[in-house]
């Protein structure tokens, strides 16, 4: 995640940045991430500080652990800024591996000043390394979230070329025994994708998920992948006792559908993650017959989890309405690169 402070300062004492050293710099930069992010810092944070720590005990085995391990990676080709003996700034950056169709897409995270050395135009040096080795590497774009609320973040990375794609709220609902009854919308009928029906959701989402905003999440841009079943994902699927179902509301006669949502779940996992598409013509009726499936379905037993367009008011006031909360709003970034 992103959390910085900037100003119109300069670094006083500084040399600029350096390539993360694996070897040397782990410990320091979870001590880093700990205290920039202190405020922010989720679940999935505090497990990634106590790995940095523990990879950090390895030794010489940690450059080989990088080329297989995703932290590690990330953090292995960032840029760390040191100042007065000890390091008080950082920035990972790491390849997303998405479709060759989509262009040599990096990922940037973890930009972290320490609040003693904000507002010296640290994370701006930081960034534009960042961003200069992506070039370098032939890339052709780079994605980054921020916290909505972060506006002086936000500004910085305008001024570095990035764009907003779009802005998602992260939504939480804890079990809960009080199962809300059928939704009142009871002619609305709800079935299993089909299969061979992909390219019909594939159409919903270039609608209300287009490219240009980043498509279905957060590391998820539209690509027909996302929406076609391989055997070698079912494969995949079954030796790690994951589940995913996708649900469809149809319009028969126009051959489309109108809605879907996705329930992923796995042994041991923490929460059902659902990911909910509906057509405009229909939000605030079949986004609540979806939710509404799931709730009575799960809600009892397991946490639900969902992220979801801030600008779709109309579903956000429906998870509202069904007990879940909103954990934190973020604003998805993107920048090109130019010739």
């Amino acid at each position: 995640m992103v959390s910085l402070s900037v100003s119109n300062k300069t670094a006083t004492t500084a040399a600029g940045p350096r390539p993360v050293n694996l070897r040397t710099d782990l410990a320091p930069l979870a001590d880093l991430i700990e205290v920039a992010f202190h405020d922010s810092m989720d679940s999935g944070g505090r497990a990634a500080v106590r790995e940095l720590r523990a990879l950090s005990r390895i030794g010489p085995g940690l450059n080989v652990l990088a080329g297989v391990n995703e932290l590690t990676q990330g953090i292995s080709l960032g840029y760390v800024w040191e100042q007065d003996g000890k390091i008080v700034g950082n920035v990972s950056v790491y390849p997303a591996n998405w479709p060759a169709s989509l262009g040599n897409a990096w990922i940037i995270a973890n930009v972290a000043v320490h609040p003693d050395y904000r507002g010296q135009g640290i994370a701006r040096r930081l960034m534009e390394a960042c961003l200069n080795m992506i070039r370098e590497r032939g890339g052709t774009t780079a994605v980054l979230q921020v916290d909505r609320e972060n506006s002086i973040a936000r500004r910085l990375y305008q001024r570095l070329g990035m764009t907003t794609e779009r802005t998602w709220t992260h939504w939480r609902r804890s079990p809960s025994g009080r199962i809300p009854p059928p939704a009142p919308n009871g002619n609305v009928h709800i079935t299993r994708r089909r299969r061979g029906d992909w390219r019909a959701e594939y159409a919903l989402a270039e609608i209300v998920r287009p490219a240009h905003q980043g498509g279905v999440g957060w590391m998820r841009p539209l690509h027909p992948g996302l929406f076609r079943t391989s055997l070698i994902s079912l494969i995949s699927d079954w030796m790690s006792l994951r589940s995913f179902e996708r649900l469809a509301i149809y319009d028969e006669a126009e051959r489309r559908i109108d809605a879907s949502l996705w329930i992923e779940s796995a042994f041991a996992a923490s929460s059902v993650q659902l990911t909910l598409m509906v057509h405009p013509d229909y939000q605030g009726l079949y986004d609540e017959a979806l939710i509404n499936l799931a709730v009575r379905r799960y809600g009892a037993r397991q946490p639900l989890t969902i992220e979801h367009p801030e600008d779709e008011m109309a579903t956000g006031a429906l998870l509202q309405q069904y007990g879940f909360r909103p954990v934190r709003t973020l604003v998805h970034m993107r920048w090109s690169a130019t010739p």
